[in-house]
């Protein structure tokens, strides 16, 4: 099946299913009432990208309730086989393998797909899923580039899709009871929030030669839009994200879960007018990487700063936690991070006494990414906005990209004209909003 081909039948799927009531256009087919289906019925989920995070959140939808995976898609045959035989072992469920995700696209017992490939593989399969009338679970960040960001936020409103960023702490206890105090005004007023992580495996992968292409795995697909480029380890299963055709480093793998706390605290819905970053990458030579070791980033607000920083190949931080935030206000910081979060009160000179209560509480049973599965099912059937809706995600990855472009390019500072969709005076960021896509896969319009 050629590419054109395939995108014309999802358009006269799409067109087909468009002729019905908006209600029935909306529901997916499983879920839509008559030909004895009700409300209430099984959703149909086909997952996309099974090897770790992917399979990961379709665990999370199946302790859910309510879902069959019906169909599996991956260009590696070893891990298509061994997902398949435990969902058939644990779950007693058989689905449709594919190796190539249009197909799975076409199969019209699919109701929505969960997205879980490396970063440069989330854009094509969300819009042609939104566009064949399947609603959306894709993992985060959004997508690899700005304009991609922006063109699946595009096609989740013109098809009504329910569309669900993999951003679950938005649906965990810990950071909607830190939302609530901050809210609450126990602290005054929010003036800035420190962001860090420190994760050994941001330093890379060890160096190895490029070798041939392991069997059972179709490489050319694995690649995609991606520039071509010989086989290696080091670029493959779990290490792809440190290199830029793939992924964006611990900018946007941690920056968008992080940073989204810090936009969610200050109620930012969209991406920031002003980046300043620095990226170095000198230490750990040893190391396969082209993203940045170690990073530096401020984003500036109108009385709101969100500064950043990351080192890769260190496991310690701030407060003894080696990833976090530091909500700093004026009577007191609210430290957190998944485990738990304290206040840390600022101390009053005049009065010889602390400025607000000490405050600590311990996260003893994290279900967020369950509760994120829960919220999205919910919402695929009564078409109500996710907990993580796309321009939430949107905003955040746009976010991590910019700090990325800002330092690959060395402007250190840029403005993003939002209107526009481009980096104001840079010719070289403008030169990566976009991405390169390599013949004969094709940036959608939407």
């Amino acid at each position: 099946m050629s590419k054109d081909a395939s995108r014309r039948k999802f358009i006269r799927q799409s067109a087909a299913v468009a002729a019905g009531s908006a209600l029935l256009t909306a529901l997916p087919g499983s879920l839509r009432a008559g030909a004895g289906f009700a409300p209430s019925d099984q959703l149909n989920i086909g997952l996309i990208g099974c090897r770790n995070r992917g399979f990961d959140v379709l665990r999370e939808h199946l302790a859910a309730g309510g879902v069959n995976c019906v169909a599996l898609c991956d260009v590696d045959e070893n891990v298509l086989n061994q997902r398949s035989a435990e969902l058939q072992e644990k779950h007693g469920q058989k689905p449709t393998l594919y190796k190539d995700f249009r197909k799975l696209l076409d199969d019209k017992q699919v109701d929505a797909v969960i997205i879980g490939t490396p970063d440069h593989w989330h854009c094509l399969p969300a819009v042609y899923a939104c566009e064949a009338g399947k609603d959306v679970y894709v993992e985060k960040p959004l997508a690899n580039t700005i304009a991609e960001c922006d063109l699946m936020a595009a096609a989740a409103k013109r098809y009504n899709r329910v569309v669900q960023v993999g951003q679950q702490q938005r649906s965990g206890r810990v950071w909607n009871d830190v939302m609530a105090y901050l809210k609450s005004g126990e602290l005054g007023a929010l003036r800035k929030t420190d962001i860090w992580a420190n994760f050994n495996y941001g330093a890379g992968t060890q160096k190895v030669p490029d070798s041939g292409v392991p069997a059972g795995v179709d490489y050319e697909m694995w690649l995609g839009p991606a520039p071509e480029r010989p086989f290696n380890q080091a670029r493959f299963h779990g290490s792809w994200r440190h290199f830029w055709a793939y992924g964006g480093g611990l900018m946007t793998d941690w920056g968008v879960h992080l940073l989204d706390m810090a936009f969610w605290a200050k109620e930012i819905t969209t991406p920031p007018p002003t980046v300043l970053a620095f990226g170095d990458n000198r230490g750990r030579e040893d190391m396969a990487r082209e993203t940045f070791l170690t990073m530096s980033v401020v984003f500036p607000f109108d009385g709101y700063t969100i500064q950043w920083n990351h080192n890769g190949g260190i496991q310690k931080g701030p407060f003894n936690r080696n990833y976090g935030l530091a909500f700093i206000c004026d009577k007191g910081t609210l430290v957190a991070n998944r485990e738990g979060w304290e206040v840390i009160p600022e101390w009053d000179g005049e009065a010889k006494a602390d400025k607000t209560a000490r405050k600590t509480f311990e996260e003893t049973n994290n279900q967020s990414s369950l509760n994120h599965a829960r919220n999205f099912i919910a919402c695929v059937k009564d078409r109500k906005t996710p907990a993580c809706p796309i321009e939430t995600g949107r905003a955040v990855a746009v976010a991590t990209h910019m700090a990325n472009i800002a330092a690959r390019t060395g402007a250190y500072r840029l403005d993003w004209d939002a209107a526009k969709g481009r980096f104001a005076h840079s010719k070289a960021a403008n030169q990566l909003v976009r991405p390169d896509y390599r013949s004969p896969w094709k940036l959608p319009n939407v």
